[in-house]
């Protein structure tokens, strides 16, 4: 196999399973939340900051 195709078939293969996982947990983390919808932090985006904590006003 030249080795040009075999780099190209790794990159490929590879980014096939980092997807895969990514989807993968995902999944995991919606059905612990019994669900899917985003996060809260992307719902309260946009919203005042929180205040900061005492000792780390800067």
């Amino acid at each position: 196999m030249d080795n040009n195709l075999l780099i190209i078939v790794l990159a490929v293969a590879t980014l096939a399973i980092v997807i895969g996982v990514a989807l993968w947990q995902r999944a995991r983390v919606a059905a612990s939340k019994k669900d899917p919808q985003r996060s809260a932090f992307t719902e309260q985006h946009g919203a005042a900051p929180r205040p900061n904590r005492p000792g780390t006003e800067h």
